[in-house]
This record gives C-alpha cells, sequence and structure tokens, in this order.
C-alpha cells in the first residue's frame, strides 16, 4: 500500500511517498481503508522529531480517519466489514489502510461525508475529555478557549455553545475573530491587538480555559480564571516553562490541569469514545455541531498540508484525501 513515511526528522521536506506491507488485524482492532485522513499539529510535532508515537504504534503520521472496515480481528463485534466509520489512530493515518482498535471507532454521523468524518476524531476527542469529562464544564458557565480557529478552537467553540455555556475566544487575526463569532463565540479577541485577560476579567472571569500556547500564557490564564476556575493544558506552542505565582491558586482555589491524548491506554480511548458517541454524536447528526474545513490535499502533498497548516492561515482542519 501507499503510505507518507517520515524520512528524517525535519521541515515538512522530509514527507515522502513511500510503500508498506498491508497493516493486519490483531486482537480487537480492525483495519479500514482509508478515504480521509485528518492533519494536526500533532504529526508536525511527530515530524520533527519531537513526539515519539507509543509503543507498538504506526511510525506513520496520521491520528484520525474516516473509511470502510476491509477486516477485523478476534473478539471484535462491532463494527463489521463493509462498515463505514472514523475512528481515532494511534498513527498511521497517512496511508491507504491502516489497524486501529475498534473501541476507537465511530459510526459517520447521519448525514456527514466521509471528509467531514475525518476530521473529526482527533479533536473531538481531545476537546470532549479535556474540557468536560477533565475541566468540568457546566451549563451557564464562561468558557475561554484560546486559538479558536484551530480545528481544536472550533469544536470547542461549538460543543461549548451547544452545552449552553458562554463562550469566549482568542485568535490572530479580525477574519478568524469573525469566524469563531460565526461559530457561537459570544467575544473574539485579536490577541495582536487586545489583552485578553482584561477583557475576561471584565466579564467575570473565566470558569475553563483550554490552553494550547503555554509559556508566557500560563499566568495570564491564572489572571483571567474567576474563582474556582480551572485552567487545562494541552499543548505548549510557545514553551513549556513558565514562572507562576502559586499564591493565586491556592488563595482562589484554582485548578491547573492537562493531558494529552495519544499516550493514554486504549482503554481509556474506549471510555471517551463511549461518551462521545452518547452525548456528542446526536449534536453532529443534528447539525448543531459541525466540523469547519478548511483545505484538501492529495496523500502524495501531505508536505503541502502541512505547510498550510504551520503558516497558521487556516480556520479549521485540513485534510488528505486518500483514494
Amino acid at each position: 500500500m501507499q503510505a507518507i513515511e517520515i524520512t528524517t526528522p525535519g521541515g515538512p521536506e522530509v514527507l515522502a511517498l513511500t510503500d508498506r506491507p498491508m497493516p493486519e488485524p490483531t486482537h480487537d482492532q480492525v483495519v479500514i481503508k482509508v478515504a480521509y485522513a485528518g492533519v494536526n499539529r500533532p504529526d508536525a510535532l511527530q515530524r520533527a522529531g519531537l513526539y515519539d508515537p507509543p509503543k507498538g504504534a504506526s511510525d506513520l503520521p496520521g491520528l484520525e480517519a474516516a473509511g470502510k472496515v476491509t477486516a477485523v480481528g478476534a473478539g471484535v463485534t462491532w463494527p463489521k466489514v463493509g462498515d463505514e466509520v472514523c475512528a481515532l489512530l494511534p498513527g498511521g493515518g497517512y496511508a491507504e489502510y491502516v489497524a486501529t482498535p475498534a473501541a476507537h471507532c465511530l459510526p459517520i454521523p447521519d448525514g456527514m461525508t466521509l471528509k467531514q468524518a475525518a476530521c473529526l476524531p482527533e479533536t473531538f476527542f481531545t476537546v470532549w475529555s479535556n474540557v468536560f469529562m477533565r475541566g468540568g464544564l457546566q451549563a451557564g458557565e464562561r468558557f475561554l478557549v484560546h486559538g479558536g480557529s484551530s480545528g481544536i478552537g472550533t469544536t470547542a467553540i461549538q460543543l461549548a455553545r451547544a452545552k449552553g455555556a458562554r463562550v469566549f475566544t482568542t485568535a490572530g487575526s479580525d477574519e478568524k475573530c469573525a469566524a469563531c463569532r460565526d461559530l457561537g463565540a459570544e467575544i473574539a479577541i485579536n490577541y495582536r491587538e487586545d489583552d485578553f485577560v482584561e477583557k475576561v476579567k471584565a466579564e467575570g472571569g473565566a470558569d475553563v480555559i483550554l490552553d494550547m500556547v503555554g509559556g508566557p500564557y500560563m499566568q495570564r490564564n491564572l489572571k483571567a480564571l474567576a474563582d474556582d476556575g480551572r485552567l487545562v493544558q494541552i499543548a505548549f506552542l510557545q514553551g513549556m516553562k513558565a514562572e507562576l505565582n502559586m499564591v493565586q491558586l491556592m488563595t482562589r482555589r484554582l485548578t491547573f490541569t492537562g493531558s494529552t491524548l495519544r499516550p493514554q491506554s486504549d482503554l481509556a480511548k474506549a471510555r471517551i469514545a463511549e461518551q462521545l458517541r452518547a452525548h456528542v454524536w446526536p449534536l453532529l447528526a443534528s447539525g448543531q455541531v459541525a466540523p469547519v474545513m478548511d483545505q484538501e490535499f492529495a496523500l502524495a502533498d501531505a508536505a503541502g498540508a502541512h505547510t498550510r497548516m504551520e503558516s497558521s492561515a487556516h480556520i479549521g482542519k485540513i485534510v488528505l484525501k486518500i483514494d
């Protein structure tokens, strides 16, 4: 089968088309003929040599895909051969076929194309597990997500709004801020022009913040939280280290937590999938929530997809068309 491999750590140019053996399903796994694969920041980190795959995972990039099941391993009752699914992957999505645990597959939401469905798993698993399971966001609370025009951001805005929260976000241009407001953000702050801390504090502070910036944002996020607020960290685009005033955390009863999805156990990911199917898939089927699409690239032009993503010019998700 054709696949995209990382020839050596580096920039987008190190992604190259190659031939690999077809995957075989092990116990509790399925093999999917990939129609579309989502492109995500962790793929770029892996390509740069900064994010190693978990033990036993494919060395090929690609953490989500949609397509048709072509083989099932022992112990699998659903999905069946011929079913169309989208799936969270341990790796290997930039290929014509990929193996993944059956419990990490989800049905294609009613009325949705495979291209749209390929944009769901990585961002929806991440947002649901961090904002709602870990951050405990409730209806009526104030929610701030940084990078609102990203795949994570556009997902978080819609889900928080659908669940009854007041939604604030930051983005890097007026165009991106407008797109965020169209998705349901009450306030969209151009971080190049305004101080998000003051804007959010003027509204009473955020009950939950989802951050992937890190670095200098960490202390500013604590200031932007309401008393008893929760800061959830999922990435560090501007650095993993910062000096924090922990007195704020103690006296205002703040919670600072975080997670990363890929290293979690198969069982933990299966539990997230169960919650998504119960609480989020009906929102997708009804059209209350939908993936925001940016641009499609051919598998052979994975380098172009990575260049587009790292330019930060995109709004929403980038996908690779496999077949």
